[in-house]
């Protein structure tokens, strides 16, 4: 603990014998469910609850169109039935459809393929997209972003580099890729808009930049869209009429997109995502495909090999929950991002309840704008590392996780995620800060 106060709002002696079990080297470097697990042990002995930040989670209630949806499809038994590998053929009419409805991107179904989550998704793009040029065998992660997607790596044994953006926005991200480019080994670049954890968004000349290194250099992005239209400082929420979700696809043909229903739908717990591959890269052939493929295609070998191997399908009744959602969504009967705001409403206000009790915003700006209210923040106190601060906010019944974790050179900081906070909890959360505050003075 970095000050020897033991007067603290979580028993002092439960949170240390409780740090003691989970038997890592550093509280603080823990992965998030290392952090989700102790903090639930915490609770379970202490009786209190915390303010719980540390994962992002939905904090909403699924979307019950979708839900109805899949209760109808269990009821004509298609659980009983193995699905199409690439999906059934009206969820990939309507993900193609919202794509041009919302991004104002012309993609063929074909290259709508559904996953177990983004995050089948993105393991899928990874593994598949290693294996398309021999010469190329390195992704590069636009950081800081979802620790997960470093682990993927690490399981599969595929290399990657990273740099955090915080220093290159704008015209100075030209430069820095075009760094990594040159050398020849990147085949894909990933980064997620809104950001995970910082919560920044790509400007439309800073996804021109990206889409054209990637024209130039023959470059995928892979550009993770978990939460989309979840900018809240604009109206994405009108199928067919601008402004448009940003993306990388008005600007190359080089792209895979990710697309979660787990924040805009509330829908994690069915695990169901898209894969969106453009024509040009579903389309793309290279003959190094054949060594660990049966198709020289990179379409066919991401479903009939990679997709195919690691799940066989996804949910045959999620599927239809998703596809009654995205049907909803593009007749204009479901405002899904109107279903959201609540995010970016809490943030505001507890975003102001840090501040206002010593805390400073870590990624505060995009470019010369604030950073919009949404799904995370970021946060750091004075004389504190990261890894510190998670340690010491345990006392004080608050969770997090620290950016260290994320790629973030900001090792100060640490992320926030608003959803499983309650508006009850504000009182609560304030008084808790004003606690910590009063025990750790700003010199």
């Amino acid at each position: 603990m970095k000050a020897a106060n033991t007067d603290t709002p979580i028993d002092f002696e439960i949170v240390n014998d409780k740090i003691r079990e989970l038997n890592v080297p550093a509280v603080g470097k823990a992965t998030i469910r290392e952090i989700k697990r102790l903090v639930d042990n915490i609770e379970s002995a202490s009786g209190k609850k915390f303010i719980r930040m540390e994962m992002g989670v939905p904090g909403l209630p699924p979307a019950q169109v979708g839900t109805d949806a899949e209760i109808e499809a269990l009821q004509r038994g298609v659980a009983a039935i193995y699905p199409d590998i690439d999906g059934i053929p009206v969820l990939k009419k309507e993900v193609s459809l919202f794509v041009k409805n919302f991004l104002d991107v012309n993609v063929d179904p074909a290259g709508c393929i559904p996953t177990v989550g983004s995050m089948q998704g993105s393991f899928a793009a990874f593994l598949t997209l290693s294996r398309l040029n021999k010469l190329r065998d390195t992704t590069l992660f636009i950081d800081p972003g979802f620790p997960v997607h470093y682990q993927q790596h690490r399981v599969m044994g595929l290399k990657f580099q990273s740099f955090d953006v915080y220093e290159y926005r704008g015209e100075k991200l030209r430069a820095k890729l075009e760094s990594y480019f040159a050398k020849g080994n990147i085949h894909s670049v990933l980064y997620s808009n809104p950001n995970n954890p910082s919560w920044i968004c790509f400007t439309d000349e800073e996804l021109r930049i990206i889409g054209d290194l990637a024209n130039q250099y023959n470059v995928v992005i892979l550009e993770d869209l978990a939460y989309f239209g979840m900018d809240f400082r604009k109206d994405y929420s009108k199928p067919g009429v601008p402004p448009y979700q940003p993306s990388v696809a008005k600007y190359t043909e080089n792209y895979i997109l990710l697309i979660s229903s787990s924040k805009a739908f509330s829908y994690a717990g069915q695990r169901i995502g898209m894969m969106v591959i453009s024509n040009k890269v579903f389309n793309t052939r290279s003959e190094d495909l054949l060594r660990n493929y049966n198709s020289d295609q990179f379409g066919r070998a991401m479903i009939f090999g990679t997709v195919y191997s690691l799940s066989a399908g996804t949910a045959h009744s999620a599927q239809y929950a998703l596809a009654a959602m995205l049907k909803a969504a593009n007749e204009g009967k479901f405002n899904f991002v109107e279903e959201v705001k609540e995010y970016g409403e809490k943030a505001k206000i507890m975003k102001k309840l840090f501040v206002d009790n010593g805390f400073r915003i870590v990624y505060d700006k995009d470019i010369d704008q604030p950073i919009a209210d949404g799904f995370y923040f970021t946060i750091m106190y004075p004389g504190f590392d990261g890894p510190e601060l998670i340690g010491e906010m345990l006392y004080y019944g608050i969770s997090a996780i620290s950016l260290s974790i994320t790629g973030s050179e900001r090792t100060e900081g640490l992320r926030a995620c608003v959803s499983l906070v309650h508006r009850s909890q504000f009182p609560e959360l304030e008084s808790r800060l004003k606690k910590f505050h009063e025990h750790h003075p700003i010199d």
